[in-house]
């Protein structure tokens, strides 16, 4: 395995192995579950296997936790080295954003709901780093989590208008043996956040049986959504979204069949704040479903 700091020396591995596919992993770091997944499926679908760890600060706003954000570089080099992961760019922060830099990548629809209404500026600056990770590293393919959903369509159509020839993978969201999604934040939660933040999970569970009983209308199942969060009273709703799963946009009518459906929530559970999503009409990809419902009904 081998550490790689500078971008120079990044573009220099990639020409060296140029003939090679590679797949590519881009995290902030405190790798858990969901991350070694993707590692995983990156391994087995490409001959070389590249993982970046940068936490980008672009995409923090100025109240929110860039400096507290969780930093472990051993710990994540220990778990990819048992994954034999081939390369990890980690660069410094004056590497990607040198004092003159002023150029920035932005993405305009899909971007404009959701989490770019609850964090001005932030897909700016993840479509940026993104945009500069993958002229550097040049991958074939690039693993995304399920749990990031509009990140992935705001990388996906920044993919298709400029050009790039790579492939976006998107791989389903790692959950916790309750039901909550694997993240880095989990860390911030108090073993009282911990126990309440199940409630987002359970919250998705209800619209999916909901929607699997038959029940089209998104205000039934939105409202039914709500009254599950809002029964642990450390849950603070910050938005709870059923939208176009290609347009992002707002369902306002009956589902229709064949259509996708994304249900998407921020919850914040003290100072943690924890997005998750289900998309109804979709696959049940996590595995989970059967026995969440079973406790909540």
């Amino acid at each position: 395995m081998q550490l790689i700091e500078s971008v120079q020396e990044m573009i220099a591995w990639r020409k060296e192995y140029s003939e090679f596919s590679l797949g590519f992993v881009p995290t902030m770091g405190y790798l858990h579950g969901g991350h070694l997944s993707l590692v995983e499926r990156a391994m087995t679908e490409n001959q070389i296997t590249c993982v970046s760890i940068f936490v980008n600060p672009a995409q923090f706003g100025p109240a929110e936790d860039f400096k507290s954000y969780p930093r472990d570089l051993a710990r994540d080099l220990g778990l990819l080295r048992c994954c034999s992961v081939g390369v990890i760019f980690s660069p410094h922060a004056k590497e990607m954003y040198p004092p003159d830099f002023q150029t920035y990548v932005s993405v305009q629809d899909v971007t404009r709901p959701l989490e770019g209404a609850a964090r001005p500026g932030h897909f700016a600056g993840v479509t940026t780093i993104v945009a500069k990770l993958f002229n550097i590293v040049q991958p074939t393919r690039v693993y995304f989590g399920q749990k990031d959903a509009q990140q992935v369509k705001v990388i996906e159509q920044m993919v298709r208008d400029l050009n790039y020839p790579l492939e976006i993978v998107t791989c389903p969201i790692v959950r916790e043996p309750d039901g909550l999604a694997m993240s880095s934040r989990n860390t911030y939660l108090s073993d009282y956040e911990r126990e309440q933040a199940t409630v987002i999970y359970r919250s998705l569970a209800t619209a999916k049986r909901l929607y699997e009983g038959g029940q089209r209308d998104p205000r039934t199942i939105k409202a039914a959504v709500l009254d599950v969060l809002k029964q642990e009273p450390a849950a603070e709703i910050e938005y709870v979204s059923l939208a176009d799963n290609h347009t992002l946009q707002e369902v306002t009518r009956p589902i229709a069949n064949g259509q996708e459906v994304l249900i998407s929530m921020a919850v914040k559970l003290g100072q943690p704040r924890l997005i998750d999503n289900l998309i109804l009409g979709g696959t049940d990809d996590d595995g989970m479903l059967a026995e969440v419902n079973e406790g909540i009904q």
